[in-house]
């Protein structure tokens, strides 16, 4: 009877789970810094300067965060892709799924860096040069990380679905949870073109949570080895 072959990688819904608690501390950390002061829209250039000038620590504390948060997004990027291959699925949506990842990790990651950088403006800082981190930092955290995590999404979820056979698969309702997602994902792109769309920012980042822990939890980890060839 052969053993099962298990895949040598962190646990996804671990990483998941790290990727939630660090985005989760940046929000809460910042509240309470700013003391329930509401974090500006980018919408609203004039309430930005007061905000950051008078919450720098506060924001840099929540780009400390963010940027930590893309870390353990862009490994669960690697590892999803890595043990979607060590089952079998040699198709383009394994890569596509890497690709999204990283870069949503890299948006991450330099959202962060531009809300470190509008903490360190201080209060004397020129209107304009707050306005321009300000759009960075939303640009890439908003609307810039959702269609890369969009691709991420869709990537594994039909990879993991289509392209894996047997009791290797996920589950059917986390297919069309992905496919959803997705969709909204890349939708969220119009943002960058009318600020109605913004709406559709949250839709991806609350539900996506959900989405990576589910799939961290029903991916399996192990295989029966592949019999040689004669």
């Amino acid at each position: 009877m052969n053993r099962l072959q298990k895949h040598p990688s962190p646990p996804l819904w671990l990483l998941a789970a790290v990727h939630l608690v660090l985005f989760a501390a940046g929000l809460g950390g910042s509240a309470a810094l700013a003391h329930g002061a509401v974090f500006p829209s980018p919408f609203d250039a004039g309430a930005a300067s007061a905000y950051f000038g008078a919450h720098a620590d506060a924001v840099r504390v929540a780009g400390f965060f963010l940027a930590g948060s893309a870390v353990p997004l862009g490994l669960f990027a690697a590892t999803a892709a890595s043990r979607l291959t060590f089952f079998g699925a040699e198709v383009a949506g394994v890569t596509i799924a890497l690709f999204g990842g990283i870069a949503a990790s890299l948006m991450l990651l330099s959202s962060g860096l531009c809300m470190w950088g509008l903490g360190q403006l201080g209060a004397e800082a020129v209107p304009q040069a707050v306005r321009a981190l300000h759009l960075l930092a939303f640009a890439t955290g908003g609307p810039g990380f959702s269609m890369m995590f969009g691709l991420l999404v869709l990537g594994v979820s039909l990879a993991g679905v289509l392209a894996v056979s047997g009791s290797r698969r996920l589950p059917r309702w986390l297919l069309w949870f992905g496919l959803v997602l997705g969709v909204v994902a890349e939708l969220s792109s119009l943002s960058l073109l009318s600020n109605t769309a913004a709406f559709l920012l949250p839709l991806v980042r609350f539900p996506g949570f959900v989405w990576l822990i589910a799939v961290g939890v029903t991916m399996p980890t192990a295989r029966v080895p592949r019999k040689p060839e004669a």
